[in-house]
């Protein structure tokens, strides 16, 4: 595994839509493998494929325990509607107000090309959208109702 060099603001990459995996390769896994270590080492929730230069719908996410992938995402269904805040590792020290749905169900593709069906609520289906968001060259900044000054990101770290 080796560390990735996570692209940031205007790189070009993050705007453009990623393209389907059609290949499961070795280099697939060395980059599902790259990107879980890169996410970890920056303490960040989820990394899209484009985050480190490869324009490939592939992302990798977490929770407290479990790191997981899925390869071509696809969010079949939502509901509800929740704000609260959100950063990005493409923009360290950035972080707003973004409406998300509170409950999505999801597909895509394992490792071994096997189809995944997710039903996630609450904090994993918002990293969730936000990282199927990155493969469509959407960033959090253009869904963000409000970006938070330096202050109140200080206030909400305090209390």
């Amino acid at each position: 595994m080796a560390l990735r060099h996570i692209r940031k603001r205007d790189d070009l990459v993050l705007r453009r839509k990623a393209e389907p995996v059609r290949r499961f390769t070795p280099q697939l896994l060395q980059l599902l493998d790259d990107m879980a270590e890169t996410m970890i080492e920056a303490d960040g929730a989820g990394l899209a494929a484009p985050q480190v230069g490869i324009s490939k719908r592939v992302i990798v996410y977490r929770d407290e325990n479990d790191v997981f992938e899925l390869i071509n995402p696809v969010i079949v269904s939502s509901r509800g509607t929740a704000v609260d805040i959100e950063g990005c590792l493409s923009f360290p020290g950035l972080y707003g107000e973004v409406p998300r749905a509170e409950h999505v169900q999801a597909t895509g593709l394992n490792r071994e090309g096997k189809e995944i069906r997710l039903d996630v609520k609450g904090f994993l289906a918002r990293v969730l959208q936000h990282e199927i968001d990155h493969l469509e060259g959407i960033l959090f900044v253009d869904r963000a109702t409000r970006l938070l000054t330096p202050a109140e990101l200080e206030k909400l770290r305090q209390s």
